[in-house]
């Protein structure tokens, strides 16, 4: 006779579907990378080496999943705790970059912090800093998040990197992002949506009021950002001013058809788009690979973000909801801005493709938060399991 007899998992729950599609993300990264980069950086007399770009990608990406790795071990409710040490951090080090010597400019921006040879971003730790901040803040208010007062509070403790971010790195699209995983964790604690809605409604008829204000005066304004806005509106005739790069890049994406013109066979990519491994890689690979490829991506991120979603939803406690909500809502935001910005649906900002684009303190610090949805994903109930036994 057979019973089913019923009982749970022994095994702590990882979730390994979402750490694959994290290697599969790198992985074509690194392909896409070296395809993009290879021409640029033979051609370059100071690097002369096509491999440059793929080689410093590849070992930043090893280091980046080594660390996931340990993260996930680190039970989140202790980096939770550390929180605001990595607030406090994260401010420290975009203000040395504002006022201490170890400032790195690249390209006419300065957002690096240079320590010896390595140097990154503290802006990409203000990410990891409000994602694990709000979720604390919000722990101990507990019922008393619904009142006026603490909403002003968790705003304010965004906002603060927020604006070092854009006074301290001049990083506007980072601040932006700091401040909208803010508003989505504050959202999701917050008991009631009619407020955020309105305000929602309040922001986007102000932010059309605005662009059609400076579509009538960006002429007259010598603003490196009103420049920006004008080449995304008129990029044809601001070619010197950002719009070629743009022209370019719809060119790439134009040209690439259903299935592309095949893996390294790209043109827009041989000094056509300056550094087309950074923000740009996803019209090389709409060029070379198609729209097929394009939605072979996104349906790569889509998976991803469905993973936290589903750790997000199933956390043991509020605390891990919240910081797999801001971690979804930060690769989010840098997924549709990067694409955004390849269609000229959006005026260029120098948001990466996460996991794809070049840029070692990028993929590190996504990384990290990766592994701190795997830590979350850990506090997740196994399922019942059936199993068959002779009775």
């Amino acid at each position: 006779m057979r019973l089913r007899k019923r009982r749970r998992k022994n095994s702590v729950y990882f979730d390994y579907s979402m750490l694959a599609v994290v290697i599969i993300l790198i992985c074509f990264g690194l392909v896409m990378l070296y395809s993009a980069s290879a021409y640029e950086a033979a051609s370059d007399a100071a690097i002369g080496d096509d491999m440059f770009y793929f080689r410093r990608q590849a070992v930043n990406s090893l280091i980046a999943l080594a660390a996931a790795l340990v993260v996930s071990f680190i039970d989140y409710h202790a980096a939770v705790f550390f929180a605001p040490v990595v607030y406090i951090a994260a401010m420290a080090g975009m203000g040395a970059v504002r006022f201490s010597p170890f400032g790195r400019t690249v390209n006419g921006a300065t957002r690096w912090l240079q320590i010896g040879t390595y140097s990154f971003q503290p802006s990409e730790i203000a990410k990891i800093a409000v994602i694990l901040m709000i979720p604390l803040l919000i722990v101990r208010l507990g019922r008393g998040v619904r009142e006026f007062r603490n909403v002003v509070l968790l705003f304010f403790v965004g906002l603060v990197p927020a604006l070092g971010a854009y006074l301290f790195t001049d990083n506007l699209s980072t601040a932006l992002i700091i401040l909208a995983i803010c508003m989505v964790l504050i959202y999701l604690a917050h008991p009631r949506t009619g407020p955020f809605i309105v305000g929602t409604v309040v922001l986007g008829a102000g932010a059309v009021g605005i662009l059609a204000l400076i579509r009538r005066t960006i002429s007259n304004s010598s603003s490196f950002r009103m420049r920006r806005i004008l080449a995304w509106l008129q990029p044809e005739n601001n070619l010197s001013s950002g719009g070629y790069q743009v022209m370019q890049a719809l060119y790439a994406i134009g040209s690439g058809g259903f299935f592309g013109k095949g893996l390294g066979n790209s043109t827009q990519k041989l000094s056509t788009i300056p550094e087309a491994q950074n923000d740009m890689i996803f019209s090389i690979i709409c060029e070379e690979l198609g729209l097929f490829g394009a939605i072979l991506v996104l349906l790569l991120f889509g998976y991803l973000l469905y993973r936290l979603y589903y750790i997000a939803k199933n956390a043991a406690d509020v605390c891990g909801t919240l910081v797999v909500s801001g971690i979804f809502t930060h690769i989010a935001l840098q997924v549709v801005l990067n694409i955004c910005v390849n269609l000229n649906l959006i005026p260029t900002t120098g948001v990466t493709l996460p996991f794809v684009s070049y840029g070692g303190t990028s993929v590190i610090f996504t990384m990290i938060e990766i592994g701190l949805a795997l830590n979350v994903a850990k506090s997740i109930t196994p399922d019942l399991q059936t199993e068959e036994e002779e009775f």
